[in-house]
């Protein structure tokens, strides 16, 4: 097959997914699709190669995470023209949106690497390892920064803890999940994610 004809291909079947990731790092759609599209750029450059490889899939999250976090460290950190979402301004009586909205700015409030660590971790659903290919780096930098975020979104959003179901921060599927059992928070923040 034409290599720019596979491109096309592997970009219509993964957008979406790349669009969802992206703005849970980014926490705006326009911010989002730029991310996007520079991961795209950069992987198109050197497609040919990814393909012969195999699965091109760990090379692009691993370039939609660094991108971000270049993208993060360039960006100009002065007034936040966004700071509530539009849709917060309307109430809604949905427990899902409010959820989707709470994961949303607690997202947001951690530093990129965290945020990129949880993503790739709960709402990619990768395992540590993948999660390690994907960011270049260590199994220990990603449970370790796993760890990390997770104590910081304790500490900065308490009210996560009754999203996954706990009574308190300390005993929450929040806590369970920096201890290896993920399986209630994963479901949690993927499923806000992908709303």
């Amino acid at each position: 097959m034409d290599p720019e004809e596979s491109f096309r291909e592997y970009v219509s079947g993964r957008v979406a997914a790349l669009s969802r990731a992206a703005y849970l790092l980014t926490g705006d759609r326009h911010l989002a699709e730029d991310l996007v599209q520079l991961t795209l750029v950069r992987v198109a450059r050197h497609w040919e190669r990814l393909v012969s490889r195999g699965d091109p899939d760990a090379y692009v999250r691993r370039t939609l995470y660094t991108q971000h976090v270049s993208m993060w460290r360039r960006r100009w950190r002065g007034v936040d023209l966004h700071a509530q979402p539009p849709e917060a301004s309307t109430p809604d009586s949905t427990a899902g949106l409010v959820g989707a909205l709470m994961v949303r700015d607690a997202l947001r409030r951690l530093a990129p690497k965290q945020r990129a660590v949880l993503v790739l971790r709960y709402f990619e659903d990768l395992t540590e390892a993948e999660a390690a290919d994907a960011l270049g780096c260590s199994v220990s930098t990603v449970k370790s920064q796993t760890r990390d975020a997770l104590a910081r979104l304790r500490t900065l959003a308490p009210e996560l803890a009754e999203l996954v179901g706990g009574s308190s921060v300390g005993d929450s599927s929040i806590g369970a999940a920096s201890a290896g059992d993920s399986s209630v928070s994963a479901s949690s923040v993927g499923r806000e994610g992908k709303r």
